[in-house]
């Protein structure tokens, strides 16, 4: 008989009960955020508060997950181990030991937030700060209730953006806002893919997703919004300002370089409409891990045209 394999490390234990796969969903807002500062706001960078601004995110991304898992747990709706299980559901870290985990990350986190609003003077932190650790606080009672795609929405696209802008420029900018909706829309279509697939389960257990609330039908439809949307989303920032009126500033031509991502867009697309007779049997099962690495290559597009256009030109963008 095989032998039984080695009890993994305390160090692979916790950095597993942070889930840091799921990290780039919440840390990318961060890089593009600051990207903007820089680069629409014309400020001066600053390493030292990005690395703050991100470490800050990683804190209070990494609580909300042990919390989520603490809470999906005792409800029963995480019993099965899968390969993005966390540490709890596999029975390596006891749900109290848990959840002081969880309370120290929130802590730290928060005082973090604390020190870049007193680094930059811009107390719209406080109130952007306070709206990320309620959001990520009580997710698993938003989600349950079909509000778990708008939390993630706010809290891993525009909040996360304008926070990290705020950092690097204390003055409130429309910018951050709009241009992220493109990336928020994907990290949507992350979260609508894992609960898309736990539709049946998630029902059984009374727990009411957008998914749930759509159907299997109504999902691949949402689905294809939110993985295709953000191309047109950004096609029309690009276009729509300047046909019909100069009173916004429009993004910059390169940003159209996240078509090279449309492929695979396409590819996601399919795996999704072949959810029922799936090339691969965990095609589907594994849709929002995909949907999280086409996340991260289409924020990395995005956040690299900024830079291509102010290498192309050094000031191009009116200051807001």
């Amino acid at each position: 008989m095989p032998e039984n394999p080695s009890p993994p490390s305390n160090l692979k234990k916790w950095i597993v009960a942070a889930r840091p796969w799921a990290l780039p969903a919440s840390t990318m807002p961060v890089l593009y955020g600051t990207t903007l500062a820089f680069v629409v706001g014309n400020s001066r960078f600053s390493l030292f508060r990005f690395v703050l601004a991100l470490a800050g995110m990683v804190l209070l991304h990494s609580a909300a997950n042990m919390l989520s898992d603490i809470f999906d747990f005792k409800r029963g709706l995480d019993k099965e181990i899968t390969p993005a299980s966390g540490a709890l559901v596999r029975g390596w870290l006891a749900p109290a030991r848990l959840a002081g985990a969880s309370a120290v990350l929130f802590i730290a986190g928060i005082a973090v937030g604390l020190v870049l609003v007193k680094l930059t003077g811009a107390l719209l932190l406080i109130w952007i700060g306070a709206a990320g650790v309620a959001v990520g606080a009580s997710y698993t009672f938003l989600k349950a209730r079909a509000l778990g795609d708008l939390a993630v929405f706010f809290n891993f696209g525009i909040l996360g953006a304008l926070g990290a802008y705020l950092v690097q420029k204390p003055y409130f900018s429309w910018i951050p806002v709009i241009w992220t909706v493109p990336m928020a829309l994907l990290v949507m279509a992350i979260l609508h893919a894992n609960n898309w697939r736990d539709i049946l389960s998630d029902r059984e257990r009374k727990i009411t997703t957008v998914a749930a609330l759509l159907g299997d039908a109504g999902s691949l439809i949402y689905y294809g919004f939110l993985i295709f949307g953000p191309f047109a989303i950004i096609l029309g920032l690009i276009i729509v300002p300047r046909i019909v009126a100069p009173i916004y500033e429009p993004m910059p031509w390169p940003s159209a370089a996240v078509l090279a991502a449309l492929p695979q867009a396409s590819g996601l697309w399919k795996r999704a409409r072949r959810r029922h007779s799936p090339f691969h049997p965990m095609d589907f099962i594994l849709l929002d891990g995909a949907t999280a690495r086409f996340n991260l290559v289409f924020g990395l597009i995005l956040t690299a045209s900024l830079w291509v256009q102010y290498l192309l030109e050094t000031k191009f963008y009116w200051v807001y």
